[in-house]
């Protein structure tokens, strides 16, 4: 079919309607996730998806993203342009359809295109019924057009406002105040978010630009090579073990595509990630399932072939066959069917097939094609079987001591009476000096202390066999009961909130580091769960007069002392080095009250960034934890050292 009759496909249509748009305002977290950063930030991303749907649909290769310096997003593309008929039923000019009426859009029906993400057609309508304003600009059939909306309202009707020989949308949409707790766009977030779209779309170019006062910057993701360079990407800060990067695609009919990537590297755990037509399918489903499958049987075919493995010997696991896999699995389909509000497991039960005899014939003909890349990556996996071994065996005998079905828990422990998990939370405290105040000054029903001494292992650098051999990880999983890696099971959690209470100085902050990376390798539905939590305690007590007051950082104290500084009295500070200086009821009155401390929860925004950052900072290589650290000091407000 030619390009212009496809382009007289898209027209008013292909736009079907399917329900009003008043729900968008009243629950916006249905339709956005939250009206927190996560949600401000999905309102780019849905107008970049109908952007990015026009490239996949072969008109667009152009986009730029822009935070203006009031705060707005503008996002421009070189596609179609929306279009501006008038829609059928509801005689109305098209895209004040698109961006009045909720489920209107051409992803429906199939008319407008084969392949999409996003809202699936409601993405306009929620980002303009979210917004204090938003102004769209078309360029299309030789004319620009212009329309303005706010709160999901028409302001001004589908005006003519010049001419032009492009094709294109433009659209500016500043979010509503009465709608979200806070408005800042975060650059690092939608950085993330629109290089990974350049790299699952090659050959698309993405220039993201802040204009705001004091963070101007401009950057380009264009990547010809597309989830290769994802792939290389992820490896950057990694040893990779094997010089190429294993890649196929295949398209079945025209309705079936998989793009896959892979690379091994030196590391312990791994990073397969998971895309359905752009979107991050962080729960995997069939493509996901079909890969892991055709994995673990092409290699252990091959190396039962070529003699790695004897034939009364046991084979490799899942688990033997992905240590230190880095892998992009792609797919792109018709009719997507996402499980879950959040659409992030695909259940289209052909693609499991589909992905595993694809994986089947492409990596077993690498491997027959490149015997000595091959050799590398079956020792790797022969040296993860056997510490996989090691690890089982000692973890058959910690359980027979009892440690980790949580039998016996550890001495140090000072557990708390309640039984019920949602009640109960658990501090780990750096040091014994620390760990002594907590404990006395605790709610003893409800908060169980465990004092944890000195820096835990790196698990970054570390296999399972050897984790488990660490006495204070020993006791971390004794205590919350729930276990570790593939045994992890959530309806054993002991505790939901597990608080990381640490000095607000380096060596804490190394400690809370070295925490999380363990969490994120070995328990990781414990942060995606919500389950895992930083305290903040003061940085200051200031004493005047009768009054006592805490202050957690350098401008909060700077305020302090302005509103007291006419009242009698000589301020006498004191400025917080550690937790040990605190005695038993200054801790539970600042960091453990729950009426009036400061809990940060610990979310996984983006797997690929903090994968990229736990590698950076706790990984063998110096240079990028180097750069990490001189690019990120000048965000450092306080620094004891």
């Amino acid at each position: 079919m030619s390009a212009d009759v496809r382009q007289q496909q898209y027209n008013a249509e292909q736009i079907q309607v399917l329900e009003g748009l008043e729900p968008v305002r009243k629950r916006p977290g249905m339709y956005i996730g939250s009206t927190g950063p996560r949600g401000l930030h999905h309102l780019v991303y849905e107008v970049v998806d109908n952007s990015v749907d026009e490239a996949l649909a072969g008109y667009c290769k152009n986009f730029n993203i822009t935070i203006q310096s009031d705060n707005s997003i503008l996002v421009e593309d070189d596609g179609r342009g929306m279009p501006v008929d008038l829609h059928p039923k509801l005689k109305l000019p098209a895209v004040e359809v698109i961006h009045t009426v909720l489920h209107a859009g051409g992803k429906f029906g199939g008319g407008g295109y084969k392949v999409s993400g996003g809202l699936h057609g409601v993405g306009a309508s929620v980002v303009n019924a979210l917004s204090e304003i938003m102004e769209v600009e078309i360029k299309r059939n030789g004319k620009i057009y212009k329309q303005t909306y706010s709160r999901g309202k028409t302001q001004t009707p589908l005006i003519e406002i010049g001419e032009s020989r492009k094709t294109g949308s433009k659209t500016m949409f500043k979010p509503d105040p009465e709608i979200f707790e806070e408005l800042e766009f975060n650059y690092g977030t939608l950085e993330h978010r629109l290089r990974e779209m350049a790299f699952l779309n090659k050959g698309i170019k993405i220039t993201l630009k802040d204009e705001r006062e004091g963070q101007k910057h401009t950057e380009v993701f264009h990547y010809e090579g597309g989830i290769r360079e994802f792939v290389k990407h992820q490896n950057k800060n990694k040893e990779v073990i094997h010089p190429d990067i294993i890649y196929f695609e295949l398209q079945r009919d025209e309705e079936h595509e998989i793009e896959v990537a892979m690379q091994y590297t030196d590391r312990y755990n791994e990073l397969v990630l998971s895309y359905a037509n752009n979107i991050n399918t962080s729960e995997g489903g069939t493509h996901m399932i079909g890969f892991k499958s055709a994995l673990t049987r092409v290699f252990n075919d091959y190396a039962r072939k070529n003699k790695f493995i004897k034939d009364n010997e046991e084979g490799l696991s899942g688990e033997d066959v992905r240590e230190g896999l880095t892998a992009i699995i792609s797919v792109k389909l018709t009719n997507p069917q996402f499980e879950g509000q959040t659409k992030t497991k695909l259940g289209n039960s052909e693609m499991r097939g589909f992905v595993e005899t694809a994986t089947n014939e492409n990596l077993t003909g690498f491997l027959e094609e490149n015997p000595s890349q091959a050799r590398i990556i079956l020792d790797k996996c022969l040296r993860a079987s056997r510490a996989r071994e090691a690890a089982r065996k000692a973890r058959e005998l910690t359980r027979r001591k009892g440690v980790l079905d949580g039998l016996t828990l550890p001495g140090k422990l000072a557990d708390c009476s309640e039984k019920d998990p949602a009640l109960s939370e658990i501090f780990l405290v750096e040091g014994d000096s620390a760990g002594g105040s907590a404990k006395s000054g605790r709610d003893r029903k409800r908060q169980a202390i465990l004092p944890l001494r000195g820096k835990i292992l790196n698990v970054e650098k570390a296999r399972l066999d050897k984790i488990l051999n660490s006495e204070e990880i020993k006791n971390m999983i004794t205590a919350f009961g729930c276990n570790i890696g593939e045994d992890f099971n959530e309806e054993k959690l002991r505790y939901h909130k597990i608080i990381i209470m640490t000095d607000a100085d380096v060596d804490g902050a190394h400690i809370r580091t070295l925490l999380l990376t363990f969490f994120y390798r070995y328990m990781t539905p414990l942060i995606e769960g919500g389950y895992v939590y930083a305290a903040q305690p003061p940085l200051f007590q200031t004493k005047k007069g009768k009054e006592v007051y805490y202050t957690y950082s350098e401008r909060e104290q700077e305020k302090l002392m302005t509103e007291i500084a006419d009242k009698p009295g000589k301020a006498v500070i004191q400025r917080y080095k550690g937790l040990g200086e605190m005695d038993h009821q200054q801790l539970w009155d600042t960091t453990m009250d729950y009426n009036n401390r400061t809990l940060i929860q610990i979310t996984l925004e983006d797997v690929t960034a903090a994968d990229e950052i736990f590698t950076t900072l706790m990984g063998d290589k110096v240079p990028p934890r180097r750069k990490f650290i001189e690019e990120n000091a000048k965000y450092v407000k306080n620094l004891d050292i």
